[in-house]
């Protein structure tokens, strides 16, 4: 079955950048690991083969040597600090957050210095000083002092806010149904989302459109859409993937 049809749009809208001589800037971002799996392997397999870099948001409570040893065979892996221990502290009536206003300020910045500094015992140069709250969520009254706990940049889901006192670079287009609805997104609705992204930034391209992954939950049709879009974009003069690092600098 020919299975074009959902990936059309995304090839115009492609080509209209690379009609105009310009670049749209991608990057991938992908939570909750801790140690090497299969999926893990599967991810590093599929990113390595479209040379596509990756920042693998870590959960530092939770992982140890092994990840790192693995990691140092990568020239195009990046990570992040996810967290401490990715514990929800919400109640059963609320969204899940560990970094919510649940617990005492000083208890979650402590948590999260101790996270930055455990990764970067481990990984070190791999690390970037960036903080991805879990289930993207965060008190906002803790932003203004991650960059007295040693970060740089904050990664949560949608459109950046403006005046932010830490730098944001966040992900926009979730592979994984989030929102606890059964099955998974179709390819169509992806794709769309992806273009309206990209037709935004056509207009305006003041940030780059983040891919967020969890290679941990994806089934089959994450894994196809997933190397259906590297197949698509990488190499295409219309856009770029770019590593975090780069985007920072």
């Amino acid at each position: 079955m020919n299975d074009d049809g959902p990936w059309m749009p995304l090839r115009a809208e492609l080509k209209r950048w690379e009609s105009a001589g310009r670049r749209a800037r991608l990057w991938l971002r992908d939570d909750d690991a801790v140690e090497v799996t299969d999926t893990l392997e599967r991810l590093l397999d599929a990113t390595g083969r479209a040379s596509v870099p990756l920042t693998l948001a870590v959960i530092p409570a939770f992982t140890d040597d092994a990840l790192a040893t693995r990691l140092a065979r990568e020239n195009q892996v990046l990570v992040a600090v996810h967290g401490w221990s990715h514990a929800n502290y919400a109640s059963a009536n609320e969204k899940k957050q560990e970094l919510g206003r649940h617990r005492p300020a000083q208890v979650v910045l402590s948590e999260l210095r101790n996270g930055l500094a455990t990764l970067r015992h481990l990984h070190g140069q791999r690390l970037v000083p960036m903080l991805v709250p879990p289930w993207n969520r965060i008190n906002e009254d803790l932003v203004p002092w991650l960059g007295q706990e040693g970060f740089e940049v904050l990664s949560v889901f949608g459109r950046s806010k403006e005046n932010s006192s830490i730098r944001v670079l966040n992900t926009h287009v979730d592979v994984v149904n989030a929102r606890g609805q059964r099955g998974s997104r179709s390819h169509g609705d992806l794709v769309a989302e992806l273009v309206g992204e990209l037709q935004a930034r056509f207009v305006k391209d003041d940030e780059p459109i983040g891919i967020l992954t969890h290679h941990l939950v994806h089934g089959t049709s994450e894994w196809r859409f997933l190397d259906r879009l590297f197949d698509e974009t990488a190499g295409h003069p219309g856009v770029t993937w770019s590593s975090a690092h780069d985007l920072l600098s």
